[in-house]
Formats: C-alpha cells, structure tokens, sequence
C-alpha cells in the first residue's frame, strides 16, 4: 500500500505531515462547522446545511518569530478565506468552495502548500466531502482590511472624550485614534533614549483615553489592528511597539509624526483632526468640531 493510500483518510494534519518534504510549520483550522446553503440538488436549495472545515496550511522557512505577531499568518487568515469565500455567492460544488479558500490562503506571503478538506455533516448517515492540496503562489494579491478613518486627538481633546466621542465614533469606516501625550518637560541629551520615552508616553496617553473610552480597545500591532478593521471595530492605537520595529519607520516620535504614517501605512481614507493641529501628510484631512468651534 502507498503511502497516499494509507493516508487517503488521514485528517489534513497527517496528510500534509506525510507528504512534506522536509520539515515545515503549519497552523491548523480543526472541525470549523457553518451552516450555509449550498449544493446543486433542488433539496439543497432553499435550505442551510452545516458544513465542516478542516484546514492545514504549510509555511514557507523564516526566522524566528520572537513572539511577534506580526510576523507570523494569523489563525484568522484562515477563518477569513472561508467566510470571504462563502460571501461572493451561492455555490452548487464543495470543489469550488474549496478551490477558492486555497487561493486565498496562498495570496499569504508566508503560505507555501494548503489542505482544505469539507465535509457536508447533514446529507448522509455520515459526512460526505471533498480534500484539495494546492501549493502556492497565488495569482490573487493577499487580502486587504478595509481603509480607514484615522483620528489625531490632541492631548486637551482627550482629557474630555465625552464632548467628541459620539461624532467620532459614528465614522462609517474602521476608525483608528492617535492620541498626543503632554509635553514632556525635559529633553535627553541621548536622543535614542529621548525618542523612546517620547513614544512610550504616546502608549501612556492610549491607555488613558481608553478610561475614558471603554468601549473602544487599545491595540498596539498591525495583526490585531487589521482584524480590527475587518471587523468593523475603532480602535486607539499604542504606536511605540510599531514605531520601533518597523523598517520604514516614522520621521519622528510625535503623535503628528506616527499618524501620518500610519495613514500612509495603512492606506488611510483621511486624517480627522480632533483639537490637533495638521501632521505633513498628503492623505485628505478634515477637523471635528468641537463644543464652542467650528469644523
């Protein structure tokens, strides 16, 4: 018996472990359940039916991730290929719907091989299903998060969120707060040490306006602020863990700085100024009004 033979039945984890190779890293979606419709018998139209989803996606060598986030493929790649694949349209064929959820897997830079197995649990006495192994590239780019609305709150404005909070919030994109921190009051002569202090006083400042806003999360990578953005949730943004590892960082380690770069980074739709003064930036800008001005 041939090894595929053998593992003809094994779950994706097995299957890629036994088919590998070399040795790779994999992440793993197990026993995924939706119920959806599909199918191209009339009894499956007009009617839902729970499908499984088993994922295995093989990644392609890199260095260590040192606990970043940021640079490892998120679980939630792998959720998003089966909702977005769901989404476009109804489908008759368990092939089709597998086909489409690999190529969006391998549009991730860090997948190199994905198993895709579903298996329709209400047709039969058992699960009747589809299996697919492709390997990448994709021809299709990686998924984007919608752009969004980004926020610079002055250190005055967030003292007193309740008189800005509502309008703000009510942005119909992901909305992304920068908020400046009160002026030090002191200056290094170690400007490395200078601009990191500057930074960690920008966290400081999110985690307050967060007491005053405690339905919005502070979020301090790019991971985390993606999924938030396909989520449709605001988000007050802690830039120093950012600021400091990025490659093509900010000019510089004001809150006028890091907005405008994250706008850049982040394809930002605009720049609303809440009590803040205008950052250099080219991304289109608008100011909130506040009680007692005029937007």
């Amino acid at each position: 018996m041939t090894d595929e033979t053998r593992h003809a039945f094994e779950h994706p984890q097995a299957r890629a472990a036994a088919t590998a190779p070399g040795l790779r890293d994999r992440i793993l979606l197990q026993d995924h359940v939706i119920e959806v419709e599909i199918g191209a018998f009339r009894a499956e139209r007009g009617a839902t039916q729970r499908l499984a989803f088993d994922i295995v996606a093989e990644l392609a060598a890199s260095a260590p991730a040192g606990d970043d986030v940021d640079r490892i493929l998120s679980y939630d790649r792998l959720t998003e290929a089966v909702a977005d694949s769901l989404a476009v349209e109804r489908l008759d064929l368990l092939e089709t719907l597998a086909e489409r959820i690999a190529e969006r897997i391998l549009a991730e830079p860090q997948a190199e091989r994905v198993f895709v197995r579903i298996r329709k649990l209400d047709r039969g006495p058992g699960a009747l299903g589809v299996e697919i192994m492709r390997a990448g590239p994709s021809a299709r780019p990686a998924s984007r998060p919608p752009r969004p609305v980004l926020a610079l709150v002055s250190a005055k404005a967030a003292a007193h969120p309740a008189a800005w909070s509502a309008a703000l919030l009510e942005q119909a994109a992901p909305l992304l707060i920068c908020v400046e921190a009160e002026p030090l009051g002191f200056a290094l002569d170690d400007a490395a040490a200078q601009g990191r202090i500057e930074l960690l006083a920008l966290d400081q400042a999110a985690w307050r306006l967060s007491a005053g806003l405690p339905q919005v999360e502070v979020r301090d990578n790019r991971t985390e602020i993606d999924w938030a953005q396909r989520k449709g949730a605001a988000t007050i943004w802690a830039p120093a863990r950012m600021a400091v590892s990025a490659l093509d960082g900010p000019s510089g380690t004001g809150a006028a700085d890091l907005a405008a770069w994250l706008a850049e980074t982040l394809d930002a739709r605009e720049i609303v100024l809440v009590g803040a003064a205008a950052p250099a930036t080219t991304r289109p800008l608008r100011r909130l009004a506040l009680p007692g001005e005029e937007a």
